[in-house]
């Protein structure tokens, strides 16, 4: 049995080694023959997107920029506006210029030029000697684009950091200038004096004549620092005032308040000059109405009310007084009374 399943196999391998048996199939042949048609147009087309690649004959400009077209070292004259543009590679190439708005911050807090953002330049502070001698520190911030009509003239002219050759000196000679002008006391009193003939200064460097590279937005002057014994001063200066300020308060209520006194004294003194030429002119109206005639009416009506006591007390004793010049005085016996019964006048 054993020598039967020998046979078995071995039969089994001969067939095998004969290709009797079973076989992989075999891969299939490419053909790489570059003289077909087909493969020429795909070898073709293959090169020119690998030219188009690399060389990249096109550019696309956006909003807010402009394009400076150089052709074989030489800039055209007139930037290209926003879009697609077609060049020609290796003998044409496109510069990318930003026109929209840049700032510059001049700050203390800065001792180096940086990048704050976008658009957004930071360098120091602009160091100003003032009329004698001072140091002063002054901040501003400056606000500018680029001439768009003008970027190819203006990097032809000036390159491509123009900014450091046209903006940044003029902004720190006209601060150095305006501000020389004063003594640091009085920086502060006349800070939007200074600010204004500032922005007049830098405007009219930057945008004079007609072939102005950059259009001046703004300039804004944001803080002036002193030396500190500067500083010390004013604040002395500022301490003296208000003393004097309070004195002038001290002085001006004390006035007052003598002129509130003076016009109640005043006003007394008028009521009782009233009073009294009103009680001047009723003796005067008085005096002129006593006549002849109403003095003996007077007389007439005094004597009746004796009378009419005599009445009433016999025992009294009466003194009369003729014209009536003085009072008239009858006195009771039995009370030992005197009283005034009448004065005629």
């Amino acid at each position: 049995m054993a020598s039967d399943m020998n046979d078995y196999f071995n039969k089994k391998k001969n067939e095998s080694q004969k290709g009797g048996g079973f076989q992989a199939p075999k891969p299939p042949k490419i053909d790489f023959n570059m003289t077909s048609n087909k493969a020429s147009m795909l070898w073709l087309i293959g090169g020119i997107a690998v030219i188009l690649i690399l060389a990249k004959p096109f550019v696309i400009i956006t909003e807010g920029e402009r394009g400076i077209l150089e052709t074989n070292g030489k800039y055209e004259q007139h930037a290209l506006m926003p879009g697609l543009h077609f060049l020609i590679p290796v003998i044409q190439r496109v510069h990318i210029v930003d026109t929209k708005m840049h700032i510059i911050n001049y700050t203390a807090k800065v001792d180096t030029v940086s990048v704050a953002g976008d658009g957004i330049l930071l360098k120091p502070a602009i160091t100003v000697l003032d009329k004698r001698g001072l140091p002063v520190s002054i901040d501003i911030t400056v606000q500018y684009r680029m001439n768009a009509q003008l970027a190819s003239q203006t990097v032809s002219n000036w390159g491509f950091n123009w900014e450091d050759k046209i903006i940044d000196p003029v902004a720190r000679d006209v601060v150095r200038n305006v501000v020389g002008q004063y003594e640091a006391e009085s920086l502060p009193i006349m800070r939007n004096t200074i600010a204004l003939k500032i922005e007049a200064g830098i405007r009219s460097a930057i945008e004079h004549g007609t072939n102005s590279p950059a259009a001046l937005a703004s300039v804004q002057l944001r803080e002036i620092t002193l030396p500190q014994k500067v500083k010390d001063q004013i604040e002395r200066v500022q301490v003296a005032k208000q003393e004097v300020e309070r004195a002038q308060q001290e002085v001006e209520r004390a006035k007052q308040e003598a002129f509130k006194k003076e016009t109640e004294a005043q006003g007394t003194a008028n009521a009782i000059t009233i009073q009294a030429q009103a009680q001047a002119k009723a003796n005067h109206l008085i005096g002129a109405s006593l006549t002849p005639g109403l003095l003996k009416l007077e007389q007439i009506q005094v004597q009746g009310k004796f009378n009419d006591a005599l009445k009433e007390n016999k025992d009294a004793k009466i003194f009369l007084t003729p014209g009536g010049s003085t009072p008239n005085i009858w006195l009771d016996t039995k009370t030992n009374d005197s009283q005034k019964i009448s004065s005629a006048q």
